[in-house]
């Protein structure tokens, strides 16, 4: 086959190469269901076919003459399905969040003037239909679920002809490189959701560069992926189709919850995750750890601390590797069995991961391949490789092959190359505000080179704050190493216009438990616990611990512990996993003043 230049060539590629190869596969009744690319390639034209006699279609193929679809799901091969379905008769799929509230579903409906939604279940159903009177285009809603008085989608499969079936290639076929492919709402923590238009190129552009630059080394064809982040992240969407391009099988986590036993039972090479979700396996395994005692959890701890001082590229000497290989054969190869066994590397993104996490799991052979970029990146600039030679911990790693980098004079990286959006829908004004002369994107991040090769995130341009003494404090590395400690579970930290930098810092419950256990500290709510002197005072040298290594402005000189976890359902961190920083300071309010009173 010639080269690609739609993201819906990866079903004709598939078929080429092993029409009997598992597509796709999730558990329904409790069972892996596989489906073959055969399978997929004639449920995904029987939908086409669907969607044409429901009268979707590409109509001038201008962003706004194209009809729109929505889809409000969790991941499953249908989700994967419904993509292709639509790409291939020239309308536009709108993904949009599970949790996003009613009001901006509301406006992104209308925004997007979308036709049609499909919905995973009842609850999202009803969440569609307390609206559908206010979004006058939204003429169907199908469901993935068995729903009472709902449309399925397989009737729409049913509703195919073979008539159909023969104008889908005619229509594919005026479908080129350059057109659209997307609208992604960014979430909006910046205000009104922007609908960020991708193109075919965008993408594709950055999942052949990933193959080229960074999965082939890893030996992805013929491999098992787990997927559990949310599909309608570009994030996950865009490595769906290395995925798919490179040959490897995709199966999809029940749920968050299940993601442990997931990973025992599909055994993947790799997957892709955001930080936070590392973080919690890492805190579970050192729960695990703090659990263990005589001799087992000496073990444990010695291990640890080998990681801890491990190098990626310094050779410590034969007792440190004798050690450290000791160490993967008693220690280790439990936590690579926890994983599934068989996994080779994860890709991290979508936020800063802690250079300690990456350093430990490093030494225990389970390569990390941090990454950086944004949805109007689509979304990948820059990514640390699977072989060691391109990999720097504290980097996001060397650039794509095709993107181009340039830092402006306050730091902030600007980029260009096939990768860069078309533009916000319907906004030129918010185009025009992130887009420099000659095709340079604004980022909104700061970064410095390593090695004048490695990207070097340093902080987000609009959370730098000021203190009223008029110095610049960055957030993100003081935050990033403080979470190092086994006690911070989250925080942020706070002053803009104050004399002083202080912070709210959520603990790590499970390890302080512990530690409570070990000091004599009693106690039966979270609340007294973040209140007992012996707590405050241990937090307290901890802080301090952490303060040498920041300058006298950058020190936190005064905390407020908090009595409970921040999530996406209480409102705190976005479907991403990121920190709203806007709502957190509007919450905790009173803490903040207790802090500068």
């Amino acid at each position: 086959m010639d080269q690609p230049t739609r993201l819906f060539d990866c079903l004709p590629l598939q078929l080429s190469r092993n029409p009997d190869a598992v597509m796709l596969s999730a558990k329904e009744n409790g069972q892996w269901r596989e489906f073959t690319a055969k399978e997929v390639a004639e449920t995904v034209n029987h939908l086409s076919a669907g969607l044409l006699n429901m009268g979707i279609s590409c109509g001038d193929m201008t962003p706004e003459g194209r009809d729109k679809i929505a889809i409000l799901s969790k991941n499953r091969p249908e989700w994967v399905m419904v993509d292709l379905a639509v790409q291939q008769i020239g309308a536009i799929l709108t993904p949009v969040y599970p949790t996003i509230n009613v009001k901006e579903l509301e406006f992104v409906l209308n925004d997007a003037q979308v036709k049609m939604a499909f919905v995973n279940d009842e609850e999202l159903y009803l969440k569609l239909l307390s609206i559908q009177q206010k979004v006058p285009s939204l003429q169907h809603i199908f469901t993935f679920e068995h729903v009472a008085n709902a449309v399925h989608w397989k009737d729409l499969i049913h509703n195919s002809s073979p008539e159909t079936i023969d104008r889908i290639t005619s229509i594919s076929d005026k479908i080129g490189y350059e057109d659209l492919f997307t609208i992604i709402y960014t979430s909006g923590t910046t205000g009104t959701p922007k609908g960020v238009m991708l193109s075919h190129k965008n993408v594709l552009s950055n999942v052949l560069s990933s193959i080229e630059s960074a999965f082939l080394e890893i030996g992805v064809e013929g491999q098992k992926a787990l997927s559990f982040l949310p599909l309608n992240h570009i994030f996950e969407r865009m490595v769906t189709y290395i995925y798919l391009f490179a040959g490897t099988s995709i199966y999809y986590a029940e749920s968050l919850e299940t993601i442990g036993d997931n990973l025992k039972e599909v055994k993947p090479t790799l997957f892709t995750t955001v930080p936070r979700l590392l973080e919690k396996v890492y805190e579970k395994i050192m729960l695990k750890g703090m659990e263990l005692t005589g001799i087992k959890r000496k073990l444990f701890f010695w291990a640890h601390d080998l990681a801890d001082r491990f190098e990626l590229h310094k050779n410590q000497g034969f007792w440190y590797n004798t050690q450290l290989a000791l160490a993967n054969k008693l220690v280790f190869s439990k936590w690579r069995e926890g994983l599934g066994g068989n996994i080779k590397a994860i890709v991290s993104g979508g936020a800063a991961c802690q250079v300690k996490l990456i350093r430990i799991f490093t030494a225990g052979q389970i390569v990390i391949m941090e990454g950086y970029g944004l949805t109007e990146t689509s979304p990948v600039i820059a990514v640390n490789r699977f072989g060691k030679a391109g990999r720097r911990f504290g980097t996001v790693g060397p650039l794509l092959k095709g993107v181009e980098v340039m830092l402006a004079e306050d730091g902030e990286i600007l980029s260009r190359g096939p990768h860069i959006m078309m533009g916000y829908y319907k906004r030129p004004d918010l185009t025009a505000e992130v887009m420099k002369e000659g095709g340079w994107f604004c980022t909104g991040d700061i970064g410095i080179w390593e090695e004048k090769k490695f990207l070097k995130i340093t902080d987000r341009k609009k959370e730098m704050f000021k203190t009223s003494g008029g110095k610049y404090v960055a957030p993100l590395p003081i935050e990033n190493k403080l979470k190092e400690s086994l006690y911070i579970e989250q925080m942020i930290v706070i002053g803009a216009e104050k004399k002083f930098v202080g912070a709210l810092i959520v603990p790590s419950f499970g390890n302080l438990r512990d530690w409570c256990k070990h000091n004599g500290v009693e106690y039966t709510t979270n609340e007294e616990i973040i209140h007992h002197p012996k707590v405050i005072a241990m937090f307290k040298d901890l802080v301090e611990s952490f303060n040498k290594y920041f300058n006298q402005v950058e020190q936190i000189k005064k905390f407020e512990l908090l009595p409970q976890d921040w999530s996406i359902d209480t409102g705190e961190l976005t479907p991403k996993l990121s920190l709203k920083r806007k709502v957190i300071m509007e919450k905790y309010k009173d803490a903040i003043d207790r802090i500068y009173a």
